[in-house]
């Protein structure tokens, strides 16, 4: 066993930070992450809004990124991409899909699966036009998930389109836009001693929530 290895395998760490029970949590779910979400920001949690985006491929392989989440409300949950990545590609032949916030210094975990669809072009302008001008350049010069010989011609697809666009307003390309998931299943973990961790999952049924427990 290599040193690394030696070293992860020996890991031992207690989660005594928090508990979470059927009686704490809120009544409907969104509510519940606002919450979640709002105190890992106070926390000051690197990257709070970042997530893992997990999708399927059309040959039924798993890929998972980490994408940040731009905007929420009411069960749906907003992020940004360009449209012919990898991602977007899974998107289309199979729009279920799941989110997951990890939140160590808080010894939390929620995980969203849900739908998801193409936000409105509104949203994406929007958005789009909010970006610095330097975000707004790169979303028109990579050819997202496509392969690149090197460095140097992602760098001259940038300076090309630098040019072309200078002293121009950069509106948003027609192959980027937005995402929305609409949430059908939250579970909320919460680290406790001896790996016996709080799991509290809402399950949509015939549009009301059902909150449960899972066994850690």
């Amino acid at each position: 066993m290599s040193e690394i290895s030696q070293h992860i395998f020996q890991l031992r760490e207690d989660f005594l930070k928090g508990t979470l029970s059927e009686q704490d949590v809120q009544t409907f779910p969104d509510i519940q992450f606002e919450k979640w979400l709002l105190e890992a920001v106070e926390t000051k949690v690197l990257e709070s809004h970042a997530c893992a985006l997990s999708t399927v491929s059309s040959d039924f392989k798993p890929s998972s990124r980490i994408i940040y989440l731009r905007e929420f409300y009411k069960n749906e949950f907003y992020f940004y991409t360009n449209f012919n990545s990898k991602k977007a590609k899974d998107i289309e032949l199979n729009n279920n899909v799941c989110i997951t916030f990890f939140w160590p210094e808080l010894e939390r975990q929620v995980r969203i699966e849900g739908k998801v669809f193409r936000a409105s072009e509104d949203k994406g302008d929007a958005y789009f036009k909010a970006r610095p001008r330097d975000s707004q350049i790169g979303a028109w010069s990579s050819p997202q998930s496509k392969k690149l010989r090197n460095r140097t011609e992602l760098e001259d697809f940038v300076k090309e389109k630098t040019l072309e666009l200078k002293d121009l307003e950069i509106k948003r390309p027609t192959f980027w836009g937005g995402y929305v998931i609409h949430a059908q299943y939250y579970e909320f973990w919460q680290g406790r001693k001896n790996r016996l961790h709080d799991r509290i999952c809402y399950t949509l049924e015939n549009q009301n929530w059902k909150i449960e427990r899972l066994a850690p």
